[in-house]
């Protein structure tokens, strides 16, 4: 038995080689009544279901609203900006390391050390706070909040420590 290549890959292995059809919807209009009978028929406790004025029961189907994939731009602008914030902790565990016998000066630890976790968790943060909270929103926007955390959340203890040296 000969076949393409290019067909097999599309077929499993004792597939009978027919490719799958389009999924088919059910629409309300579609779908027929059953015939009455003498018992009435017990739905699954699983399925949500209702009676219609006519005393038929009725099966509710959940309407699952298909959101638009993310553009590859999008994508790419995701994949940049979570990069910095990465990069944002990395400069904050830095910085914040290089102030510490400095911050023991003037600070006890009890107060240093929870503001310091904060200052690292703080890019991630902002992305999963920006991510939830513009989720229907324009993509500029998303893209405008992501943006003011990069310019709110520098790293100033590694910029600034940084480049003096310590």
């Amino acid at each position: 038995m000969t076949s393409d290549p290019d067909d097999d890959a599309l077929t499993w292995d004792g597939d009978d080689g027919a490719r799958p059809s389009a999924p088919v919807r059910k629409d309300a209009a579609q779908t027929q009544a059953p015939a009455p009978t003498s018992e009435p028929a017990l739905a699954p406790a699983s399925a949500s279901a209702h009676h219609d004025a006519g005393g038929d029961v009725v099966d509710d189907e959940v309407i699952v609203e298909d959101r638009p994939a993310l553009s590859s731009a999008m994508l790419l602008t995701l994949g940049v900006v979570g990069g910095i914030y990465l990069l944002y902790s990395v400069g904050w565990v830095v910085g914040g390391l290089r102030l510490k016998p400095l911050a023991n000066f003037f600070v006890a630890d009890a107060m240093f050390l929870p503001w310091f976790v904060l200052a690292i968790a703080a890019p991630a943060l902002w992305f999963l706070a920006s991510w939830v909270l513009t989720r229907g929103r324009a993509a500029w926007m998303r893209v405008g909040v992501l943006l003011l955390g990069v310019v709110l959340l520098v790293p100033w203890p590694f910029v600034t420590v940084g480049a003096i040296g310590a």
